[in-house]
């Protein structure tokens, strides 16, 4: 039998908006907030109550982020999730919220407020990024009287390629199936490619002064790709209530998308 994961149906029929944190909103993260926006009012329309979404970014718009990040020349300046909460906002009549911060502890070793949500999307470009995020998020697992998270979805890239990650947190009650062989849960990107991430440390993540210098880092298209279809597997979970995958890897270069099979 075909292998997949069935979306909790606290997402499927939710009494209240499904919550988001969007961390990272940068050449990925500002055009993954497109596509939620895009995605929350068409779950609206199909009589859903829609996404509840907290930006998080510490970082402000420099002249390097323009043209290849979902930024204006105009706002220069102002802190990244800000200016992207501001403007779904006005588009969309939504009620989101922005973080200045990074989704991290804090120097006394506190969790973040507000840390606690449905769904996670990461759009980071460390690994120790990803690693703390992973480390948080850990804290739900397991939780019987307490608010329980569902899903962690990682978008990464570098110049040319990337790749999506779909996973649970803790794991998630399936119904019986006889067509399908139901898994309940699907392992996190810092479990399953860890060592991969820690390889990556070393990694130049200095940050670029231009838009020319950005581009000999990453792509002009790269990010973008990766935000569509990321979301798309998002979107399939919402109206499909199932899906066959948790991700993908992505090269640009070769015009090659290979699947990540739920396993």
């Amino acid at each position: 039998m075909t292998k997949v994961h069935f979306t909790d149906n606290s997402l499927i029929n939710p009494t209240n908006p499904i919550t988001v944190n969007l961390i990272g909103t940068g050449g990925t993260g500002s055009k993954v907030l497109t596509a939620l926006v895009e995605m929350n009012y068409s779950l609206v329309e199909l009589n859903h109550p829609g996404l509840q979404v907290r930006l998080w970014d510490d970082e402000t718009i420099t002249h390097a982020n323009p043209g290849r990040q979902r930024f204006a020349a105009s706002e220069i300046g102002l802190p990244k999730a800000v200016a992207l909460t501001n403007r779904a906002n006005r588009w969309a009549g939504t009620n989101w919220k922005a973080e200045t911060r990074k989704f991290e502890r804090n120097i006394s070793g506190n969790l973040p407020e507000h840390w606690e949500a449905d769904l996670y999307l990461s759009c980071v470009d460390t690994a120790p990024a990803r690693f703390e995020i992973a480390e948080i998020i850990g804290h739900a697992k397991g939780r019987t009287n307490f608010y329980q998270p569902k899903y962690w979805i990682d978008f990464g890239n570098s110049r040319y390629s990337g790749q999506v990650v779909l996973s649970t947190i803790g794991s998630i009650r399936q119904p019986q199936s006889e067509i399908y062989e139901a898994v309940a849960s699907l392992p996190p990107v810092t479990e399953e490619y860890g060592e991969l991430l820690r390889q990556s440390e070393s990694a130049d993540n200095t940050p670029s002064c231009s838009l020319a210098e950005a581009l000999e880092q990453q792509d002009l298209y790269i990010n973008g790709a990766l935000a569509q279809l990321g979301s798309s597997l998002l979107w399939g979970m919402f109206r499909n209530g199932m899906t066959e995958n948790r991700g993908f890897f992505l090269n640009l270069q070769t015009f090659q998308c290979n699947a990540l099979k739920v396993a």
